[in-house]
C-alpha cells in the first residue's frame, strides 16, 4: 500500500526513497500519505545515525502529479480547495515536520528533476549531493499557486530574502552548477559518480560524533529564532552535555594520540 515511497534501513543508514520513477517520483496523494507512514516509522528507527532521500530511477521528484491534479481541477472550487488542503496539512507538512526534527543528518541525494515538492524536500534537508545532470525549479508559480513543503521557511535562511524571492516569484530553471553558486547543494558530482561521493559522505557522517551532530542540528535550527544571549546558554549546555559522552573522550584522546578517533555514538 505504501510502495510509493520506500524505507530501507541498513546498519546506521537509513534511506527514504521516493518510489514512483514512471513517473518522475511526482508527488499525489497515495504517495503523500506513504511519505508520511514512511517518516514516522523512520522517526521510530533505532540506531540509525544518517538519513538519506533520494528518487528511484532518473529523478529526485518532478513536483507534484500534474495528471493528478487535472483530475480535481474538474470539481468545485470549494471542494478542490479542500482537497488539496487535506492532501498538504495532513500528509505533506506533518512528514516534512518529521524530517527536519530528526537528530540525524539527512542528506538529499538528488539526479535530474528537482522541482516544486522535490525542491522543498531537498532545500530541509541538512545537506545535498546533487548529479551534474540534476535541475532545480521551485515551479510553483508556473502552476498558479504558491508554495509548501516548507521551501518559504527554508530557502530565505539559505539564500537570504531576495535571491529565496527571485527563485520563488520567477520559478526559473537552475542547472547543478547554479545550485551550488546559490548554496542549494553542497557537492556537485559526474552522474556516474553520485553514489559513490553520497555514500563517502553518508559513511563519514555516520562514523562521527552521533550527539554532537545532532546537539549541532538543534543549535542551527533554533539560531534564527534566538537572541546571543539564549543561543550561547545553549550552546553551552549542549557543549557540556556531550562533554560527558564516551565519544568526547575518545575525540580528546585521539588528538592527543594524533590518531583518528573511533566514535561509538555514546
Amino acid at each position: 500500500m505504501h510502495d510509493q515511497v520506500l524505507l530501507d534501513i541498513d546498519g546506521d543508514v537509513a534511506t527514504l526513497t521516493l518510489n514512483r520513477p514512471q513517473a518522475m517520483n511526482a508527488l499525489g496523494m497515495e504517495m503523500a500519505k506513504a511519505l508520511l507512514v514512511r517518516t514516522e516509522e523512520l522517526q521510530q528507527a533505532t540506531g540509525v545515525k544518517v538519513v538519506v532521500v533520494t528518487g528511484a530511477g532518473d529523478h529526485f521528484m518532478a513536483g507534484g502529479d500534474i495528471k493528478e491534479f487535472k483530475g480535481i481541477i474538474a470539481a468545485a472550487p470549494q471542494q478542490r480547495q479542500q482537497a488539496f488542503h487535506g492532501m498538504i496539512s495532513d500528509y505533506v507538512h506533518p512528514a516534512v515536520e518529521i524530517l527536519r526534527g530528526l537528530p540525524q543528518p539527512v542528506v538529499a541525494k538528488v539526479r535530474g528533476a528537482c522541482a516544486g515538492f522535490g525542491f522543498s524536500l531537498m532545500a530541509g534537508c541538512d545537506l545535498a549531493v546533487a548529479a551534474d545532470n540534476a535541475y532545480f525549479t521551485s515551479g510553483y508559480a508556473l502552476l498558479g499557486t504558491s508554495a509548501d513543503g516548507g521551501s518559504t521557511w527554508f530557502l530565505p535562511r539559505l539564500l537570504g530574502a531576495k535571491c529565496a524571492a527571485e527563485l520563488m516569484l520567477l520559478a526559473e530553471r537552475l542547472d547543478a552548477q547554479q545550485a551550488l553558486s546559490f548554496g542549494l547543494v553542497n557537492r556537485v558530482v559526474p552522474l556516474a559518480e553520485l553514489d559513490a561521493a553520497s555514500a563517502a559522505l553518508v559513511q563519514r557522517l555516520a562514523a562521527g560524533p552521533a550527539q554532537a551532530h545532532a546537539g549541532t542540528k538543534r543549535l542551527l535550527g533554533q539560531s534564527l529564532h534566538t537572541s546571543l544571549a539564549d543561543q550561547l546558554r545553549a550552546e553551552a549546555q549542549s557543549f557540556a552535555h556531550c562533554s560527558a559522552s564516551d565519544d568526547f573522550a575518545e575525540g580528546v584522546a585521539a588528538f592527543i594520540e594524533k590518531r583518528k578517533p573511533v566514535f561509538t555514538g555514546r
